[in-house]
């Protein structure tokens, strides 16, 4: 599974995060994505999900979100708070 052309980014998120084994955070992702575990290994159909979930591609498309922006949808998708989604909030309710 390779990173973010398919879902490894986010499978390695959930087993850093919340210490989950490899099939557990393997089911929890793809439970989270409506699609079977064996599909998360699939680029072109992962590209369609990351679209579809807005939570980022490999390659940038106008009208699509990156970075930041990608990352807090990751965070809302997988029920997960990531530092720098926190940090960048916080600075932008003070103003």
């Amino acid at each position: 599974m390779g990173g973010i052309r398919t879902a490894g980014d986010l499978v390695a998120r959930m087993q850093m995060t919340r210490g989950m084994k490899i099939d557990e955070a393997k089911r929890y992702v793809a439970d989270k994505l409506h699609i079977a575990v064996p599909d998360l290994s699939n680029e072109v159909l992962m590209r369609e999900v990351r679209e579809e979930y807005k939570i980022g591609t490999i390659q940038s498309l106008a009208g699509f979100p990156k970075g930041i922006e990608a990352k807090h949808n990751i965070s809302d998708l997988l029920g997960l708070a990531i530092n720098s989604v926190n940090v960048f909030q916080s600075r932008t309710k003070r103003e």
